[in-house]
């Protein structure tokens, strides 16, 4: 085999000798001195401007960019931000922000209770209402079931609302007895609710039972008004305006057929005289 290091072919053109192909490809871009010339000065202007220096290295003072529109922006003067802010009205003297009621409130009941976990054991709900829950309780030292009103105190946002809840419980003992009314067993109260501890009504509502049966009898459906005018009755005998009265407020004591009624939810009653429009309080 011949020699094939760069530059060992030679080819001959017109009695000249001539560099091969191979040796003008080895050589990349750089051209003999003699091509320079050819090309005239433009060529070698062109050599020179060509950059054989990496760029210099910028260094960025910070990193946060500003667009060319918030170069140019000041900051204000200290003086003129005050100025620019407006002032808060003052308060006038001898001026007592009123007291909030909920959680806020001291109490409630106004007296001291004991705790409800520590007498009875909560069991699932039964039913929902605007301010309260209520649930199946278990009394620990009997065994016996009650239901237990559970009335948020975050829910009672004024005071009005707290004086509802005291004359509802109120109104419950002072018509304790009574035969188609629901009884109360005791309150309790905590640092979140009120608990209103009653008589269990298993049976459901009156509007339920209204509902499945389709239609009653004349006799029975006098049996339950008569039943209802007498809670009425006896309310009124008492000073006291249940002023709710709907089947939903009715409750049978166990599903049995001829099972009591009883009136329940008093927490829009309120006590009144013969001859009074407006209802008060009594302590």
């Amino acid at each position: 085999m011949g020699n094939t290091c760069v530059g060992s072919r030679t080819s001959t053109s017109n009695g000249g000798t001539r560099g091969s192909s191979s040796y003008w490809w080895c050589r990349g871009h750089k051209k003999d001195s003699s091509h320079a010339h050819k090309g005239g000065k433009k060529n070698a202007k062109a050599i020179d401007a060509i950059q054989d220096k990496p760029p210099e290295v910028m260094k960025i003072e910070s990193d946060e960019v500003r667009p060319p529109h918030q170069a140019m922006e000041t900051k204000p003067a200290p003086d003129q931000t005050r100025a620019a802010q407006p002032q808060k009205p003052k308060r006038p003297p001898n001026v007592r922000k009123p007291a909030s009621a909920g959680l806020k409130a001291d109490s409630v009941l106004l007296r001291k209770t004991g705790h409800l976990k520590d007498s009875y054991n909560l069991g699932p709900k039964l039913g929902q209402g605007q301010f309260g829950t209520t649930f199946l309780c278990v009394e620990k030292a009997t065994g016996k079931e009650y239901a237990c009103k559970s009335i948020l105190k975050r829910k009672l946002v004024t005071e009005e609302d707290v004086e509802d809840v005291r004359r509802e419980i109120q109104i419950m003992h002072h018509l304790a007895g009574s035969p188609n009314v629901i009884s109360i067993k005791e309150a309790f109260e905590d640092a979140v609710s009120v608990h209103v501890v009653m008589e269990l009504c298993a049976g459901g509502e009156l509007f339920d039972r209204i509902v499945e049966r389709g239609h009653y009898t004349e006799r029975k459906a006098a049996k339950l008004a008569r039943t209802i005018v007498g809670v009425i009755e006896s309310c009124h005998s008492l000073g006291v305006m249940h002023r709710d009265l709907k089947p939903e407020n009715f409750l049978f004591v166990n599903q049995q057929e001829e099972a009591p009624l009883k009136a329940i939810d008093f927490g829009l009653s309120a006590f009144f005289k013969p001859g009074l429009s407006k209802t008060f309080t009594v302590n």
